[in-house]
């Protein structure tokens, strides 16, 4: 499970709300760039940003803080409030946000939230926000006679693959998420469900990955110091390390590494000895296979296609281990090696000496 850090904007700024209520707005950080170097520097990898001035205009308002938010770090980015328009979502899109939230498009105009999901794929979220079970619009200050579940289904009908449910009520209030809410919605659709409002404590994030759910936002929790973001970070990584990750959290895993190129070099050493036996190229479809199996796959640039090492020899590398370089550009890939690495027989492909002092 991930776990999303949220800032939230009002006239520019970081502010929370009690249960939506825009008479409650209390500024909770001094600049919003600030505070996600912050949550950057604690390991965050993605990061929620709502543009309440927008929600309420329906159109962005805030858009100028969040693009600079968005060339400020390295963070995955997702944006919701006042995205109504397809210009507003290639705005957004087109500026560097990984990934848009629609909310009360989706409940106004399901065509056209058909239509953004069948265009932009996995970059289309859409919010439900609830209160007692009924849809709400407009930045929360509309209700709809709508059910939270027959929106969720409507979605997935729709082509949405992520769904960020929130019930009003526990918004902002550290009372912990509606977990009956949460896991009838997952057990309901085939979206990736992120949960949001309440959550504020460890034990939240374990009952929410207890549940299979995709992810979890914190907001007034992490500002007030209620929790912990970088034990909430560990937590989310140990509890995925120990089960299966999702398709979902695969991707977003590899999206950092492949803003640059769509290869990267994968400089492979051996586990127990530290030497380095070879160097190949990963494109994201044979890293996601590399960390499904567990052993070495790679992209052939010269045959253009995938080739998983040792299929054919048998000297196969069972991967113990995989680190990024400080750019996000480079990897190494620590393995535990059967026979040799080299087609040619040696054991390393660095077998030529070229100068020794």
């Amino acid at each position: 499970m991930i776990l999303l850090p949220a800032i939230d904007l009002k006239d520019g700024v970081p502010v929370r709300l009690y249960r939506g209520d825009y008479d409650t707005v209390e500024r909770v950080a001094g600049d919003a760039l600030e505070t996600a170097r912050r949550f950057e520097e604690t390991s965050a990898r993605w990061l929620h940003m709502v543009d309440l001035d927008g929600a309420k205009a329906g159109k962005p308002v805030n858009d100028g803080a969040i693009l600079t938010v968005r060339r400020g770090t390295g963070l995955n980015i997702e944006v919701g409030g006042g995205i109504r328009d397809r210009s507003a979502i290639e705005y957004y899109l087109e500026n560097g946000v990984n990934r848009v939230i629609l909310g009360s498009a989706a409940l106004s105009d399901p065509a056209f939230v058909r239509e953004a999901a069948s265009a932009y794929g996995k970059r289309i979220a859409v919010g439900i926000d609830a209160r007692k079970g009924l849809v709400a619009a407009e930045g929360w200050t509309s209700q709809s006679e709508v059910d939270y579940l027959e929106m969720a289904k409507r979605m997935e009908q729709a082509g949405v693959r992520y769904l960020i449910v929130t019930d009003i009520d526990t918004d902002g209030m550290m009372s912990g998420p509606n977990l009956m809410m949460l896991d009838k919605v997952n057990r309901a659709v085939s979206c990736s469900v992120i949960a949001s409002g309440g959550v504020s404590s460890l034990k939240d994030i374990v009952d929410l990955n207890n549940l299979g759910l995709y992810g979890a936002i914190a907001g007034r929790s992490i500002y007030n110091g209620k929790l912990d973001l970088r034990a909430a970070l560990a937590a989310c990584q140990h509890l995925s390390a120990k089960g299966n990750l999702s398709r979902a959290e695969l991707e977003d895993q590899l999206e950092r590494y492949f803003l640059k190129s769509e290869l990267i070099p994968a400089v492979v050493q051996e586990a127990g000895t530290g030497e380095a036996l070879m160097l190949a190229y990963m494109n994201r479809e044979s890293m996601a296979k590399t960390l499904e199996t567990g052993y070495t796959w790679f992209y052939s640039r010269s045959r253009q296609c995938l080739w998983n090492k040792g299929a054919t020899s048998g000297h196969v590398q069972k991967v113990v281990e995989i680190d990024a370089d400080c750019d996000d550009d480079t990897l190494l890939v620590k393995v535990i090696q059967t026979g040799a690495a080299c087609h040619t027989g040696n054991h390393s492909c660095f077998f030529k000496e070229i100068f020794k002092a």
